[in-house]
């Protein structure tokens, strides 16, 4: 067969005409805008400041739905929380990232973002920036600042780079430092910004992310568009901006805690003779099932009861765990990180040290 009738070159140039076709897409009655940089174009240009693991896997997130659907399919509409707090139902934004600027300042960094983002068609629309955030910032309709908390300061020092966010969106993804702070920072530029908490497993396309609600409410566009960025590496609830801390301790921190226990399901499990790989395949997938009854309504009190028979081995593991104190262990642990991650925003250091 020629090669040019193989599968695989057949393949890449189906999805290269159709990630063009989602790129040019538009829908029915809208008219061409112009970006806030004044190109005439219907996409967004996203600019990462910080693309490290959690940049690379919002890049991936977003780069994948539009290869391989319809870049207005598959919209994860958060439900309506019985809480009272506001995580509503968004429509399908009219515009959507479709150009995209990852700054790094190591080339090692920049290496990374191409091995891990090559494979998808939208990688052609990416550029790569080593120490340099101005001119993709100036490019950008959308900034994605995720880089170490403590650098944020740094990193908008000038007044070049505070200007060149004015009248843009910026989503701020750093632990602890507040919408606030990033106003104090930037000063009397008009730039409207948001503050989430997105966690690690967005490399699997299943992160939690927290979105802090904004005084005056975002515009509806803006709204939608935040969800379906956030939806494409998981789930999105939005929450007061008070609650933000928590959510990082709960979220942000809520995965190594989680992989404790699960460590722990397999120590138990290997020292009764279970073989180590089959032991953690075990737990995994035993916490991904009851992960997944949770979502779908089972209260856990009642999943635990239903598991628990009188006189059985579950019910004597669990009082071994209530002798150990391990849901207050575990709360507590969760409010140390709460006080943790408020104090690291404040900028505060030794925040573990002795209290």
């Amino acid at each position: 067969m020629s090669r040019d009738l193989a599968p695989d070159w057949i393949l890449k140039q189906a999805l290269g005409v159709q990630h063009k076709a989602n790129a040019a897409w538009k829908p029915p009655g809208s008219s061409t805008t112009m970006s806030s940089n004044g190109s005439n174009t219907d996409g967004l240009t996203l600019t990462v400041l910080g693309c490290g693991t959690m940049g690379i896997a919002i890049l991936g997130g977003i780069m994948d739905s539009l290869a391989h659907q319809h870049p207005q399919d598959h919209v994860s509409i958060p439900t309506k929380s019985t809480s009272g707090t506001s995580t509503p139902a968004e429509p399908i934004p009219e515009r959507l990232p479709t150009r995209f600027n990852a700054c790094v300042r190591r080339h090692q960094s920049a290496k990374r973002i191409k091995t891990e983002l090559g494979q998808y068609p939208a990688f052609d629309d990416l550029s790569i920036y080593e120490n340099d955030n101005l001119g993709p910032v100036r490019e950008a309709d959308v900034i994605l600042l995720a880089c170490k908390p403590q650098m944020v300061g740094e990193i908008f020092a000038s007044k070049e780079m505070k200007e060149a966010t004015a009248g843009k969106l910026l989503i701020s993804i750093c632990a602890g430092v507040t919408g606030e702070q990033i106003h104090t920072i930037l000063g009397d530029v008009d730039c409207t910004v948001v503050r989430s908490m997105p966690n690690t497993a967005a490399a699997v396309r299943e992160s939690m992310t927290v979105i802090a609600t904004s005084t005056p409410p975002l515009s509806a566009e803006t709204s939608s568009l935040l969800t379906w960025i956030f939806s494409r590496i998981g789930r999105v609830v939005y929450l007061p901006p008070s609650t933000m801390d928590a959510s990082t301790a709960l979220c942000g921190s809520g995965p190594a805690f989680v992989a404790l226990f699960l460590e722990s399901l397999v120590a138990g499990g290997i020292a009764m003779g279970l073989p180590r790989e089959e032991a953690y395949t075990m737990a995994a997938q035993t916490m991904r099932g009851t992960t997944g009854l949770v979502l779908q309504g089972e209260h856990p009190a009642i999943l635990k009861d239903k598991v628990s028979t009188p006189g059985g081995c579950t019910i004597g593991g669990l009082l071994v765990l209530e002798e150990g104190s391990m849901k207050g262990t575990v709360a507590r642990a969760v409010r140390e990180a709460t006080v943790v991650a408020s104090q690291l925003g404040q900028g505060k250091a030794g925040v573990n040290g002795p209290r």
